[in-house]
């Protein structure tokens, strides 16, 4: 018997350290590089994840429906131009999550959501809102692994360590965290430093060519496989493996 997906939340308490750009890509890379049934589930209200990958429901409001239990979640996955790649989209009625989880009080209503299609894929990539909220709660629990995208820069430092800070305080024995410079420019004095004083971390550059993903509405692998740029989501893959392997 195969083994139930392994989920891996992107997830950041700041907006605009490119996290969908980060989610979108992983995803992709898991089903090309690796092989993997992937599953990039997106969270965010803003439907950018959804966007790149090509889907847009016409305005239909139906994602929180899932978690109302009025509609399955199986009826909403859509399939993907990139091949093992699913996708259940996104749209303008999540902005009520929050307060719909408030109310229905069921700590692990993502995770129990997540366990009713965990056999169809082998990985389950989260685009999380950014924020501690309601939403994010879910997350924490359903995940096995948590990516956090940040710039090289003090604030998105500080950032991290807040998330750092309050998972030790509320959720003891969370899922491990990994670390991610996003939108790196080794131009930048700033960039450089934050750099070199964590070598080990995985470090996403700041490219045009990744840019053209919401022109394209495509993850960088579809149209740009062998740039450099895309090496690098290669190598994220390969090091959140290495983390899942030793859970």
């Amino acid at each position: 018997m195969s083994q139930p997906a392994r989920v891996i939340a992107v997830y950041s308490l700041k907006g605009g350290v490119g996290k969908t750009t980060l989610a979108v890509n992983l995803a992709a890379e898991m089903a090309l590089s690796k092989g993997k049934r992937s599953l990039l589930w997106d969270l965010d209200p803003q439907a950018a994840a959804s966007y790149i990958l090509g889907r847009d429901d016409g305005g239909k409001a139906r994602a929180q429906a899932m978690f109302e239990r009025e509609l399955p979640v199986g009826k909403l996955i859509r399939p993907t131009a990139v091949d093992g790649l699913d996708l259940l989209p996104a749209d303008t009625s999540l902005r009520g999550l929050d307060s719909l989880f408030s109310v229905l009080g069921k700590k692990r209503r993502l995770a129990k959501l997540i366990d009713s299609i965990a056999a169809r894929y082998d990985r389950i990539v989260l685009d999380c809102p950014p924020g501690l909220t309601e939403t994010s709660e879910q997350v924490i629990r359903a995940a096995d692994v948590i990516v956090v995208p940040l710039i090289p820069s003090l604030l998105s430092r500080r950032a991290l360590d807040e998330v750092v800070s309050y998972l030790k305080d509320k959720h003891k024995g969370h899922a491990p965290l990994l670390p991610v410079y996003s939108m790196v420019d080794r131009r930048r004095a700033l960039h450089k430093a934050a750099l070199e004083a964590e070598p080990d971390w995985p470090r996403i550059p700041n490219a045009s060519i990744v840019e053209k993903m919401a022109e394209r509405r495509l993850p960088l692998a579809a149209y740009a496989r062998r740039d450099p740029a895309n090496d690098a989501f290669t190598l994220l893959a390969k090091a959140i493996n290495v983390k899942l392997a030793k859970l």
